[in-house]
């Protein structure tokens, strides 16, 4: 029998237990902090206003609906289902992406174990996983770790079904594959480390039939989902989601910032030049052992990976997050290359340290910065002044983090916006009841001053009301 330092499940529980550190702060923490608040508005509102999964709806709504285009909102419909259980709290969807993600981290071991792989490798590369920017985005409000969790439980059962033939195995690997696909696009390149089981005479030619036709499935949902209903959502509501760029346009903007791609790769994979150093190795060593298994498993995913960094383009440079769907194929390879090592001592020695790299180079992400707390007071400020459905305006300069925060709905303008007198009425004329400024940005509060009426002022925010029907600062 192991001991239990020897099973994965208890590395994966000690990784759980380091990323509970702050599981419930707010969504102050620099990294990402707008993308998780357009997830949470989206639970919010399912809850508060339209329990529709179909009509995601954000706050940031120029005085309109909010309904927009997205990914499928399945972990904020888990996060609405939450609320309406135990009440609304900013932190349900940190935990419930955690939970899920932690669950992904075992599937990712047994995938590599049923695929033909030493155990050895499977426990190392999962290690390696465990500690890379799967580290801080596996407790972010944001699907991006969600959906390639989802992805290796549906192939597992898919894998299963090809071995065992059980009727729940199919069926778990077409609802679960779909979920994830259908939760972002990305997931869906592993897909293609089907195609050397599908492909392999040993297995029942039925099985295989079966599992191909199956994967239609999620494949044509996401069709529908992505190009069908959102474009429909977008023409009716004029909004929609970054739905990437040409290859073409995708390509010349990656080869004209090849070094800003690049450090997605060697550094924000894994935050650790030593395990990215053991990755790099993985690559030779592969190669000049000529192992079959790592060779097709790296190569097809590479391939594929390649034609969604230039789908994405300007994106997959400018947003680290992109590099997600291919890190636990890196993980793999560096698990592999690591696990070749004979010595015991040196073994544990470099792996410790690589784990440590990962890991100092995020805690941060733990934490809230004491300059970002005074965001928490907007909501209690708007609430002595003015009403739930009262629209506002506030000077987020492209984040909605403050107008979530405040609980209202309405416009996120730029600061220089805040002295253009033609958008200022324009806002007024769509019902703008107050105009909130954050001190701490570079706002004109003298312009501001000279037209409305402040009904409330600190070192943070200056409020004033653009109409005589709000309530009043007692």
């Amino acid at each position: 029998m192991k001991k239990y330092y020897n099973r994965i499940e208890f590395w994966i529980f000690i990784f759980f237990l380091i990323r509970m550190i702050g599981i419930n702060n707010p969504p102050l923490e620099i990294g990402h902090n707008w993308r998780q608040i357009t997830g949470l508005m989206v639970a919010r509102n399912y809850l508060e206003v339209d329990a529709n999964i179909l009509y995601p709806r954000i706050d940031d709504n120029n005085g309109e609906t909010g309904i927009i285009g997205m990914e499928f909102p399945s972990l904020n419909y888990l996060y609405f289902l939450t609320s309406k259980l135990l009440g609304y709290t900013h932190w349900y969807g940190r935990l419930i992406n955690l939970i899920i993600s932690s669950l992904g981290l075992f599937f990712f071991y047994k995938l590599i174990f049923l695929a033909g792989f030493k155990e050895r490798v499977a426990f190392v590369s999962t290690i390696f996983l465990s500690a890379s920017i799967w580290f801080t985005f596996s407790r972010k409000m944001m699907p991006d770790t969600y959906c390639i969790s989802l992805m290796f439980i549906g192939l597992y059962y898919g894998l299963r079904f090809l071995k065992e033939n059980k009727f729940y195995q199919i069926l778990l690997y077409i609802i679960v594959c779909s979920l994830a696909v259908l939760s972002k696009i990305p997931a869906g390149i592993y897909f293609i480390l089907l195609l050397p089981f599908v492909l392999n005479k040993k297995f029942n030619i039925r099985r295989r039939i079966i599992l191909i036709s199956t994967s239609l499935i999620p494949l044509i949902l996401t069709y529908i989902w992505y190009f069908v209903w959102n474009p429909k959502l977008a023409s009716e509501y004029g909004n929609w989601y970054n739905s990437g760029k040409p290859i073409k346009t995708g390509f010349i903007e990656i080869v004209e910032n090849l070094g800003k791609t690049l450090d997605n790769f060697y550094f924000d994979s894994f935050s650790s030049y030593i395990v990215f150093s053991i990755f790099i190795s993985g690559v030779f060593i592969m190669f000049l052992k000529k192992d079959k298994r790592m060779i097709i498993t790296f190569s097809l995913l590479f391939l594929v990976f390649v034609i969604y960094i230039f789908k994405s383009g300007f994106y997959f440079y400018h947003h680290n997050y992109y590099i997600i769907p291919f890190v636990p194929v890196m993980a793999l390879v560096a698990g592999y290359a690591l696990s070749l090592m004979k010595n015991k001592w040196v073994f544990i020695t470099i792996l410790i340290l690589g784990v440590g790299e990962s890991i100092a180079n995020q805690q941060h992400d733990l934490f809230v910065k004491k300059t970002e707390k005074y965001k928490m007071s907007i909501e209690p400020i708007m609430d002595s002044v003015s009403h739930t459905d009262d629209l506002i305006l506030i000077n987020g300069n492209g984040n909605p983090q403050l107008i979530y925060l405040s609980n209202r709905k309405g416009w996120n303008c730029s600061d220089e916006q805040l002295s253009d007198k033609a958008y200022i009425n324009t806002v007024i004329d769509n019902n703008c009841k107050f105009i909130v400024i954050n001190k701490h940005s570079h706002a004109d509060l003298e312009t501001v001053n000279l037209l409305f009426k402040t009904v409330f002022e600190n070192d943070d925010f200056l409020v004033v009301k653009t109409s005589t029907t709000a309530k009043t600062r007692s």
